[in-house]
């Protein structure tokens, strides 16, 4: 287990500490429970860490995401991440873990919309119960575990004993193909969706492209960063290091299959930019940003709508707006798939 100052997922091991820390989880075990195990950093098991997240159903889960997220903001952490294995060897989860100050949450954390360990839902009583025995083992290391963003339906405060502190809506859309979701609207927003973006095409050549070129990668979320700053102010979405962050994960989507980065042009120049993920046959919608000066011509609703219209088209079947209960989301979404953040103290471990 890598266990010192924060920096890169494949820096050296302080191996005295990851000695005291492996002492202190069971790591054996003979009743059947789950072994525990440190992982030695957060490229071990890689390709079945693959599997649990995919089983897991979210991007956030991906080791993609949590190397990415580390080597942005690891320095002055401390990474205390576990495997949780059956009897016979199979993994059955990952808690990626990490400790700062007095507190111990996920890698992940503040930029995920979704997190909370990395398993196939069958698997989560048996997992909730591991992670109980590692809040308890490890309790002299930090004060307070928080659980961040966590799927309301896993019920994964309640199963190991935190108490909820947040609930946030995150809205999700579910339909049968584009004509369906449509069919299910009014008549006036079928209207807008259908005239507004007639308009583009007409008075300002509306064209959508969605980045599929690496040596465009950079130049395309430049544009995405620049738009979202213009609607929204310099905002901690994507400054300082954050930047950094997402620039790594999008190459590393983008290798993989999973990256959505659309931008739609009016009269050839970048009028909005839109952010997502296709994972576990999910289109996930992370960030967007306009220009302004077009939001009497609803550029930004018409690329959302496009972006509906695409993925339902390749065949997904659910489009997730994440946590936020702003109100064009309603206007979108069908249903919602709430997350919470927990804590639990130390000494209640």
């Amino acid at each position: 287990m890598t266990y010192g100052p924060g920096g890169s997922s494949g820096r050296p091991i302080d191996r005295t500490v990851a000695g005291k820390l492996g002492a202190l989880v069971h790591p054996v075990r003979t009743d059947g429970e789950l072994r525990i195990e440190p992982l030695s950093d957060l490229c071990d098991a890689a390709s079945e860490w693959d599997r649990l997240a995919e089983a897991s159903g979210t991007p956030f889960a991906t080791r993609e995401w949590a190397t990415a997220w580390w080597d942005a903001f690891g320095a002055g952490r401390r990474l205390m991440s576990f495997s949780c294995r059956r009897p016979d060897g199979r993994l059955a989860a990952l808690l990626p873990l990490r400790e700062a100050s007095v507190e111990l949450r996920f890698v992940g954390h503040r930029d995920a919309d979704v997190l909370g360990p990395i398993c196939a839902p069958p698997d989560r009583p048996a997992v909730a119960a591991a992670v109980r025995r590692v809040l308890r083992d490890v309790r002299s290391h930090y004060e307070v575990f928080v659980g961040d963003d966590l799927p309301v339906r896993a019920r994964w405060g309640t199963q190991i004993g935190a108490e909820r502190r947040a609930r946030t809506s995150s809205p999700v859309l579910r339909a049968e193909g584009w004509q369906a979701f449509l069919a299910r609207r009014s008549a006036n927003f079928r209207q807008q969706v259908r005239r507004r973006e007639r308009r583009l095409e007409r008075e300002l050549g509306l064209r959508f492209r969605v980045c599929e070129d690496p040596s465009r990668l950079d130049t395309d979320l430049d544009t995405l960063f620049r738009l979202h700053a213009a609607r929204w102010g310099e905002q901690r979405a994507f400054a300082g290091r954050t930047a950094a962050f997402h620039r790594a994960f999008a190459a590393a989507a983008l290798r993989r299959g999973w990256l959505r980065l659309w931008i739609a042009e009016l009269s050839g120049m970048p009028a909005a930019a839109w952010y997502g993920f296709r994972y576990a046959g999910v289109e996930w919608y992370y960030q967007a940003g306009r220009d302004p000066r077009f939001d009497r011509l609803a550029v930004g609703f018409v690329l959302l709508a496009h972006t509906i219209r695409a993925a339902f088209d390749d065949g997904i079947r659910e489009y997730r707006l994440l946590r936020g209960d702003e109100p064009y989301k309603a206007r979108f979404a069908n249903g919602d798939d709430p997350v919470e953040t927990v804590a639990l103290a130390s000494g209640d471990a």
